[in-house]
């Protein structure tokens, strides 16, 4: 609540100094802010157990770093790799890390892929940039995250906010998803593209995870207003988390 009244009236889209508990950060947009607070720091969505005293942590869009802050407070021996995208926002990215003492965190100025071409996508000013925006594309760098998981032994953690892109790189990486213990992925469905969440599920039910899906973009009399909150490019958005049960974990 105090961060509402501190920023909540802030301007869209205005590069802002914000502060909270012993952090410092500079973000492109408050209100993309508040949002990731409350979504990782209030809620914890991204908290999970691990037996391990250095837990892998791959981040695919670890965006302005709200998330590597927090698997700090959680896990300081961590082994973070993170992904990031958009040039404009890994600039602020790695600056919110250096202000605030984090230095375990390999940060890759990369597009998670299912090749290394490159892709085009629409950077947008706050954390919503993606391939499948309108407007102006810029051509990043990319990295098949298959070829990166298989060089990893085990991951504890994956984390997928890569807006729209996720469907595809799944498909790529299920034979790799074995070694992962517990995966967040934030399903995007754009309006014109084709709804592949049943795809997602089937990956990883053959892959041993069970699954929680969430929405907080509740939105009334579905069957005749197909979109959310006034939303111009996606009629739905859902956080899967998906772990694997103790019993079937690998030591």
């Amino acid at each position: 609540m105090k961060l509402c009244w501190a920023y909540g009236d802030k301007p869209r889209f205005a590069e802002t100094e914000v502060k909270f508990g012993s952090y410092s950060l500079k973000v492109p947009d408050t209100m993309s802010f508040l949002w990731q607070y409350k979504e990782i720091f209030a809620d914890e969505s991204y908290r999970f157990d691990s037996g391990n005293k250095h837990p892998v942590i791959i981040d695919c869009g670890a965006n302005i770093g709200m998330s590597l802050l927090y698997y700090q407070r959680q896990f300081p021996d961590a082994v973070v790799t993170a992904f990031e995208a958009s040039p404009a926002i890994a600039q602020l990215l790695r600056g919110n890390l250096e202000r605030n003492g984090i230095k375990n965190v390999n940060l890759i100025e990369k597009a998670v892929w299912t090749d290394t071409d490159g892709i085009w996508f629409a950077n947008e000013a706050a954390d919503s940039s993606s391939m499948f925006l309108g407007g102006n594309k810029i051509l990043v760098p990319s990295l098949r995250l298959a070829d990166f998981l298989s060089s990893q032994e085990r991951v504890d953690f994956l984390k997928m906010d890569i807006e729209g892109a996720e469907t595809e790189v799944l498909k790529d990486c299920r034979f790799q998803l074995g070694k992962v213990e517990n995966i967040f992925v934030e399903f995007h469905s754009y309006i014109g593209q084709t709804q592949s969440l049943s795809t997602i599920l089937q990956i990883l039910e053959e892959n041993g995870f069970r699954y929680h899906i969430d929405t907080e973009q509740h939105r009334k009399s579905p069957f005749v207003n197909h979109r959310y909150r006034n939303n111009e490019v996606m009629d739905l958005q859902l956080n899967i988390f998906g772990y694997k049960p103790k019993s079937s974990r690998k030591n």
